[in-house]
């Protein structure tokens, strides 16, 4: 863990877009390299759904094989001090289901520790 890292609001929205370009390419090994071993994904002031990085990793790739188109578009992004929020478009399919989500996420240094889910 890094917190003496000190990054500026652009790095930190560059790795929250980061780890949706690796949810695109459904490469659950990348996407989770950006967390912190003990992060988790959760809903909103919530139950963790998916609890760190092994237990993030395997939920991913299991929903990736349920869900082979899966891909997430960004709509805006902001960055209030170490958090990112990020509009999220996710379509399980061309044809499949559409939602809106707001994403949290949280870092500690140049990692993030939790992702937190608003639908």
């Amino acid at each position: 863990m890094s917190t003496d890292l000190l990054l500026t609001a652009e790095q930190r929205i560059a790795i929250a877009h980061e780890m949706i370009a690796r949810y695109n390419a459904q490469d659950a090994d990348a996407y989770v390299a950006l967390m912190t071993p003990d992060a988790c994904e959760a809903g909103y002031r919530g139950a963790v759904v998916r609890e760190g990085r092994e237990g993030t990793r395997a939920g991913l790739a299991a929903m990736f094989a349920q869900f082979p188109q899966n891909r997430v578009t960004i709509r805006d992004s902001k960055c209030v001090g170490e958090t990112v929020v990020l509009h999220e478009a996710v379509s399980r399919a061309p044809d499949g289901e559409q939602f809106e989500v707001l994403a949290i996420y949280s870092f500690e240094g140049d990692k993030v520790s939790r992702v937190e889910f608003i639908r």
